[in-house]
């Protein structure tokens, strides 16, 4: 029998197979293409829309539209008329509960699991108090561990996909690996987390998890909200860490070690900090410290300070004005190295902010070389409570965007 010749034409010297790589390889990127023009479009798009955006044909739009909407990554809306003459046009949004993302956070005084969908709405938030100073890590994410699996079986029983989960902890990780280097608040050092929390879906199968630090998923959660596309991240709580945003993304460096403002010196002849070295920010501008300070006990609560602000008490604005001052000083030199104008005040700064900022662009005003030449801001953050856990949960789900082919 004589073999029939191919009709599928090919370049030169390319065999079937890398033909068909290289057409499944354009098709993925288109899938990536459609899919991201219809997420980050500040409004609803229809498929005309999409292909005008991307370029591509509106026959190539609608089936890669279709294939998003079967795997309920893409929800149709109700036809809108249209203006001109035609079909009406059926506007494309993230579909709700269908694909989330998962996100963890161990910090001093709380754990905490939030799960978040497509549209960017909490589908289920759970967070627990505690202290976890000097605590068994073992213990510690294995009760986070327990919680998140409650969680999961939420997700699950509701008929939604888990896309994976992101820990958030308040130290040192190495973004290659995964482990955390040392976490001096919580008296964690050279671990690997993800065993200890012992995940699993329903069906028995591991949880895919990425460990990232606390103040940088912070940060990301910020790029939901009306923010510049470069900023500086503080997140103040026990510990103060800072997450560094270019061109919306988050600037990692070598490691992911960037970013340890709580550990920038204030004064070298100042207290001794948990990481062993002495006149460290967190010392100065920490919560503890500012409690402390401000005559209430270091386990007192945020609201508690706060009524003492509000009623004008000498001792609690005193010690928030100290704070600023020492604040404002350390952040100046990382105004300076990196350049940026923006400075978002996020943990527990984002309600101290009114009390905070002007002291803290006092310094910078003072200290910051371009301060002359650029408007300088410092603003509260708006992302919210725990907002680490909801820039984990975003971070699953920008991956799942970013790789639609996957979950289609």
């Amino acid at each position: 029998m004589t073999a029939e010749p191919s009709t599928t034409p090919r370049l030169p010297g390319t065999a079937p197979s890398e033909l068909a790589a290289r057409q499944h390889t354009l098709r993925e990127q288109n899938l990536q293409l459609v899919a991201r023009a219809i997420f980050d479009a500040p409004a609803p798009l229809s498929r005309a829309d999409v292909a005008a955006a991307t370029g591509l044909t509106r026959a190539t739009v609608s089936t890669l539209v279709d294939r998003l909407v079967e795997g309920r990554l893409v929800a149709e809306l109700p036809p809108v008329a249209a203006q001109r003459a035609g079909r009406p046009a059926v506007p494309l949004v993230p579909a709700a509960r269908s694909v989330v993302g998962l996100g963890l956070e161990v910090n001093v005084d709380y754990l905490g699991a939030r799960v978040l969908d497509l549209t960017g709405d909490v589908v289920e938030s759970r967070v627990v108090a505690g202290s976890f100073h000097d605590s068994d890590p073992a213990d510690v994410l294995g009760t986070l561990g327990a919680l998140a699996n409650e969680v999961i079986a939420v997700v699950h029983d509701g008929g939604m996909r888990l896309a994976g989960a992101r820990l958030a902890l308040p130290g040192l990780v190495d973004a290659r690996t995964g482990e955390l280097e040392v976490a001096p608040n919580l008296g964690w050092s050279s671990l690997e987390p993800v065993p200890l929390l012992g995940l699993r879906l329903p069906d028995g199968s591991p949880v895919d998890v990425v460990v990232a630090n606390e103040a940088k998923l912070a940060a990301l959660a910020e790029l939901s909200g009306d923010v510049p596309a470069s900023f500086l991240y503080v997140s103040g709580d026990v510990g103060i860490g800072a997450g560094i945003v270019v061109d919306r993304r988050l600037f990692l460096a070598e490691r992911g070690w960037n970013g340890e403002v709580g550990h920038v010196v204030v004064d070298p002849a100042g207290p001794r900090c948990s990481c062993g070295a002495f006149g460290c920010l967190e010392q100065y501008a920490g919560k503890e410290q500012i409690l402390r300070s401000a005559g209430l006990p270091v386990d007192a609560s945020l609201p508690e300070l706060l009524e003492l602000l509000q009623a004008h008490d000498g001792a609690a604005r005193g010690a928030v004005q100290r704070a600023g001052r020492a604040l404002g000083s350390a952040l100046a030199d990382f105004v300076n190295l990196l350049g940026v104008s923006t400075v978002v005040l996020g943990g527990v700064y984002t309600e101290l902010e009114p009390w905070l900022r002007d002291e803290v662009l006092s310094v910078l005003g003072e200290r910051v070389l371009a301060a002359p030449f650029v408007s300088l801001e410092v603003r509260a953050a708006e992302a919210g409570q725990y907002a680490a856990l909801s820039g984990a949960a975003r971070e699953v789900l920008r991956e799942v965007v970013a790789h639609p082919a996957a979950w289609v």
